[in-house]
């Protein structure tokens, strides 16, 4: 891939090609890129117990490693597809917000 990349850069500096065909074909040798979180922005869930308001879980993670755990989030909660479209749009606040009687529990999901 490297002598792919000096070969375009020849071209260019030979002005065979432009700067933006130069940087086209430099992202065709990239792939597709994968989205990257805005840095300093949180993802933060809470499972709230609707029986007693006590809070089972309040957990806050860098949006960069839930982006990373992705694909594993995918099996064991069938919403996250649609979660995640969200914080790619540029959601923020709170996102998700459902209950759940069957196992008493109410679910809150913020982008911080």
């Amino acid at each position: 891939m490297e002598e792919a990349k000096m070969k375009i850069l020849k071209m260019l500096e030979e002005g065979k090609i432009t700067a933006e065909e130069a940087i086209r074909l430099l992202e065709a040798l990239e792939g597709p890129r994968r989205w990257e979180p805005p840095s300093g922005q949180w993802f933060r869930v809470t499972v709230t117990d609707l029986r007693t308001g006590k809070q089972k879980v309040n957990i806050t993670l860098p949006l960069g490693l839930v982006n990373f755990g992705f694909s594993i989030g995918s099996r064991f909660f069938p919403r996250w597809e649609e979660i995640w479209e969200k914080v790619k749009a540029g959601a923020r606040g709170k996102i998700v917000d459902l209950e759940d009687e069957e196992e008493g529990e109410k679910v809150e999901i913020y982008i911080e």
